[in-house]
């Protein structure tokens, strides 16, 4: 788990940003924004300060903080006020991005039919011929 999430947080490039949340559904491990924060704790050689929290806050306390902050303004992410501006600065993951309901509902469908078929097969092979 923590090495994929290591390998998204790389994609995220200079002056950019992303959320916790954004990176652990990126990494395939939607509602894991607590377990993108371990992973990134104690690490060296990654970009950990482009990683934020919700709407752009900057969660680490104290000097952590301040650090990041430090670090984002030096590659040129923009704030307002004490949060990043995510309108300007936010990456936005190709994967990451929510289906429509139509692709949804056609995804779902599929899945369905072939499930369907596939019992229906499996009930054929299993049926015995009828004595007399």
């Amino acid at each position: 788990m923590f090495k994929k999430i290591h390998s998204i947080v790389r994609m995220i490039p200079k002056g950019k940003v992303s959320t916790y949340g954004a990176v652990a559904r990126a990494a395939g491990f939607p509602g894991a924004a607590r377990q993108v924060v371990w992973a990134l704790r104690g690490t060296s050689g990654l970009p950990w300060q482009r990683v934020v929290a919700a709407g752009g806050r900057i969660a680490l306390p104290g000097e952590a903080g301040f650090d990041q902050r430090m670090r984002l303004e030096t590659e040129g992410v923009l704030f307002s006020g004490s949060r990043v501006r995510m309108a300007e600065c936010e990456f936005v993951f190709p994967q990451s991005r929510p289906k429509s309901r139509l692709a949804r509902y056609t995804a779902k469908a599929k899945t369905n039919t072939t499930a369907s078929k596939s019992r229906s097969a499996a009930k054929k092979k299993r049926a015995r011929p009828k004595s007399r």
